[in-house]
C-alpha cells in the first residue's frame, strides 16, 4: 500500500512555510505594498501573483540558472520563466547580440541581412520551408489559425481538452458531459466558442475520426503532448492516426512546440518524426526577448500564395508592427546557432535524466502514490499514481494543496519550480549540484509531511 499524506500535515506545512516566506523577504513585502498603488493586483502582469505566496517575490537579478531576490536570497531556478529562459537567464550568446546590435537599431519595418540566415536555420531545424515572425506564441497561433481558415474555407478548429495555446480565445474550451463549452474562467469572451471550436480528449482516436468526418474543421491545433495540466503523454499510435485522419479529411495539422521544444534541437516534431502542415514556436526562441515564429509546409505555402492572389485589398489582421524586427531576428540567429544543436542539448538531457531518477528515487523511498515524467530537458511529477491519459483526468490531480505546500517548502530553501504545475527545466547553466539540491529538498519536504 502507498503511504498517504494527511491533509492536516499539508495545511500545517503550508501555514508554517508562508510565515517563513514573510520572515525571509521583508524587502519584497515592502515593494509589494508600494506596487499595489499603481499596478493591477500589484504586479505588471497579473499571473505574477499565481505563485500563491503571501506577496510576490521581487527578483533583483537573474543569471544563468540562478535568481537573486530583493532581499539577496539566491535560488536554483528550474522554472526558467516558464520556458521563456529555457537556455538560462541572459545566456552569453544573447547578451553579446544585445550589446552589439542594440546600438545599430532595434526595429525598422524592413528585413535585416540576418533574415536569410535565420530562415535557413529554422527550415533546417524544424523541417518546414516557410516562416514568419510574431511577438508571442499566442500571436503565432492566432495567425496560423487565420491562414488555415482562409485557405481551407472552413471555419472550425479542433483542440484537445486540457491544452494550452496561449491567449487564443478559440482554444479556451473544455468538455462537459461530452459537450464543448467555454472555459468558465475565460475573461470577457462574448462569442459562443462551441460555434468555432471542437474539443476532444487527447489520445481518443475514435472521437477524432468522428469529429473530422464532416470535413468542416480547418485545422487541428495540437501540442505533441499536453503540457499545461502536468504532462499527459501521447499513447502509442495516436500521432500516426492523427496525421492519417487529418490528411484523409483535408484537415491541416498544426503542432504547437512552445512547451515541447525541450525535446531536442528540432523539438518533439523532429525527435519523433511528426509531419505537421504548420508548426509554432515561442518563448525562448529569442533568448527571452518577446518573439515567436510559425512555419508552414511547401504545400501550405503554395496555397497561401494562391489565396493572396485573389484576396481583397485591406487589413489582413495578421502581423504586428514590432514583429520580425532586427533585434528579434538577430537574437533568433544566436539562439538557433548556439543552443538549438545536438551538442548543446546532449548535456541537458543527461542532467534531466538525473533529475528524473532522483525524483523517482524519492517516490520509491517513501512509497508515495506519485509518478514522474520527462520530455527531453523538461521534467514533471504528479501527485497521483498513474499517468493521466487525457486532460480531463489530469485536471483532477493538479493544483492540489500538496503541490502548493511543496512549492513553498522548496522556495524557502532556495529552489524554484513552476507554480502552475510541478514543471522543472534544465538549462545549460544548471549543474548537478542544483539538481541534487532540488531532489534533497523534495525528500526533506516529503519526510516532514509523513512525520
Amino acid at each position: 500500500m502507498h503511504r498517504q499524506i494527511a491533509a492536516s500535515s499539508i495545511s500545517a506545512m503550508l501555514e508554517r512555510e508562508k510565515a517563513l516566506f514573510t520572515q525571509r523577504n521583508p524587502e519584497s513585502r515592502r515593494l509589494a505594498g508600494e506596487t499595489q498603488a499603481n499596478w493591477l493586483r500589484g504586479v505588471p502582469m497579473h499571473w505574477m501573483v499565481d505563485w500563491g505566496t503571501p506577496f510576490p517575490l521581487f527578483v533583483k537579478q537573474a543569471q544563468g540558472a540562478t535568481l537573486t531576490d530583493a532581499d539577496n536570497n539566491q535560488y536554483a531556478d528550474f522554472c526558467l520563466g516558464d520556458t521563456g529562459a529555457m537556455f538560462g537567464h541572459s545566456p552569453p550568446a544573447v547578451t553579446e547580440v544585445l550589446a552589439r546590435e542594440g546600438a545599430r537599431g532595434l526595429t525598422t519595418m524592413m528585413p535585416s541581412p540576418d533574415a536569410a540566415i535565420v530562415g535557413k536555420l529554422l527550415a533546417d531545424r524544424f523541417g518546414l520551408p516557410f516562416w514568419q515572425v510574431t511577438a508571442t506564441a499566442s500571436d503565432a497561433n492566432r495567425s496560423i489559425l487565420r491562414w488555415c481558415r482562409a485557405i481551407t474555407g472552413r471555419q472550425k478548429i479542433l483542440v484537445f481538452s486540457g491544452c494550452y495555446h496561449g491567449a487564443v480565445d478559440e482554444t479556451f474550451v473544455m468538455l462537459e458531459n461530452g459537450k464543448t463549452i467555454a472555459d468558465p474562467a475565460l475573461i470577457g469572451e462574448v462569442r459562443d466558442l462551441s460555434q468555432t471550436t471542437k474539443v476532444l480528449e487527447f489520445n481518443d482516436i475514435p472521437a477524432l475520426e468522428a469529429a473530422l468526418a464532416d470535413r468542416d474543421v480547418a485545422c487541428v491545433l495540437a501540442e505533441p503532448l499536453l503540457t499545461n495540466t502536468g504532462m499527459v503523454l501521447v499513447e502509442e499510435g495516436f500521432h500516426k492516426a492523427l496525421r492519417e485522419i487529418t490528411r484523409a479529411t483535408g484537415t491541416l495539422l498544426v503542432i504547437d512546440e512552445t512547451h515541447t521544444m525541450s525535446s531536442g534541437p528540432g523539438g518533439y516534431t523532429a525527435e519523433y518524426g511528426l509531419e505537421p502542415d504548420a508548426l509554432v514556436l515561442g518563448k525562448p526562441i529569442a533568448g527571452g526577448i518577446p518573439a515567436a515564429v510559425y512555419g508552414v509546409s511547401a504545400e501550405v505555402g503554395a496555397r497561401i500564395r494562391q489565396y493572396l492572389e485573389t484576396r481583397t485589398p485591406g487589413h489582413s489582421g495578421i502581423g504586428t508592427t514590432l514583429s520580425g524586427s532586427r533585434i528579434q531576428v538577430a537574437l533568433m540567429r544566436a539562439v538557433l546557432e548556439t543552443y538549438f544543436t545536438k551538442e548543446a542539448f546532449a548535456p541537458l538531457l543527461i542532467l534531466a535524466a538525473r533529475l528524473e531518477k532522483g525524483i523517482a528515487d524519492v517516490i520509491i523511498k517513501y512509497n508515495l502514490p506519485w509518478h514522474v515524467v520527462r520530455v527531453g530537458a523538461r521534467v514533471e511529477f504528479l501527485c497521483c499514481p498513474k499517468h493521466p491519459k487525457n486532460g480531463t483526468e489530469a485536471v483532477k490531480v493538479i493544483h492540489q494543496p500538496i503541490d502548493i505546500a511543496i512549492h513553498h517548502f522548496l522556495l524557502n530553501r532556495g529552489v524554484i519550480v513552476t507554480p502552475f504545475h510541478n514543471m522543472m527545466l534544465i538549462c545549460p547553466e544548471t549543474t548537478p549540484t542544483h539538481v541534487d539540491q532540488l531532489v534533497q529538498g523534495l525528500a526533506a519536504c516529503v519526510a516532514e509531511l509523513l512525520n
